[in-house]
């Protein structure tokens, strides 16, 4: 009995460890591949709590090792953006100023209710409220109100709101997004001299850089902090 409680001890505080050293993050704020090692981990962590035959060893050498391929994993993916597609999969846009989009809502699996219900709970109770709705890479829901339906702020007051647009990345910890730069009508000369005349620096310093379509943006680099700044507006892009 001493001997199940010491190696539940041992165990127990392994784990804890192991999910410290992984983040902070909540079970629904986390990515694919970190939810599949979570599990993982918690059913490896019964089996030399519970059997007295298999030596303690033989339970931390495999949670350890999850730890490492975490790591591994997630340098890979800060590295390589369509290796970080393909463990996390991408943002969805499932719904745009004309609607909820059909074919992302059967690509998510997701039906009028389960939207509706995410919409809710965002407190809002009407599509037609809504300027953009996103799904994220960890399946929470983000929401861009329409314009006249945005809680209001001492900015707004006696000012006429203008119509909201989901930013566009085009660059994200150093890297050219070259999907969202055509997705803008742009190309990656334009987002090179974007990123010199607003910041001097070279692409390969910045953290993000985000745009609207009324041309407003936001630039931050590394090792500085960020600023809004604005520039011609885009050319109309799909979706907006």
């Amino acid at each position: 009995m001493v001997t199940i409680v010491i190696r539940s001890i041992l165990i127990y505080c392994i784990v804890l460890l192991v999910f410290r050293l992984m983040g902070k993050r909540q079970i629904g704020q986390m990515q694919p591949f970190e939810l599949v090692l979570t599990l993982i981990i918690a059913d490896l962590a019964t089996i030399p709590m519970a059997e007295i035959s298999i030596p303690v060893l033989h339970g931390i050498v495999p949670l350890l090792t999850l730890v490492v391929l975490h790591f591994v994993l997630t340098i890979f993916t800060r590295v390589s953006v369509h290796l970080s597609s393909f463990l996390s999969g991408k943002p969805v846009i499932l719904i745009n100023p004309n609607g909820i989009d059909y074919k992302a809502m059967k690509k998510l699996n997701m039906t009028i209710d389960d939207i509706f219900a995410a919409l809710r709970e965002k407190g809002y109770f009407s599509v037609g409220q809504i300027q953009y709705a996103i799904v994220e890479t960890n399946g929470k829901i983000s929401v861009l109100p329409k314009a006249e339906y945005a809680p209001a702020t001492s900015q707004d007051l006696n000012a006429k709101p203008e119509e909201s647009f989901v930013p566009i990345t085009l660059v994200s910890e150093g890297k050219v997004l070259k999907e969202n730069v055509a997705l803008a009508l742009l190309d990656e000369k334009k987002v090179e001299k974007m990123v010199k005349d607003f910041s001097g620096a070279k692409v390969k310093d910045v953290l993000v850089l985000t745009i609207e379509q009324s041309g407003k943006g936001y630039i931050q680099l590394k090792k500085d902090k960020g600023k809004m700044f604005e520039t011609a507006p885009l050319k109309q892009v799909e979706g907006a």
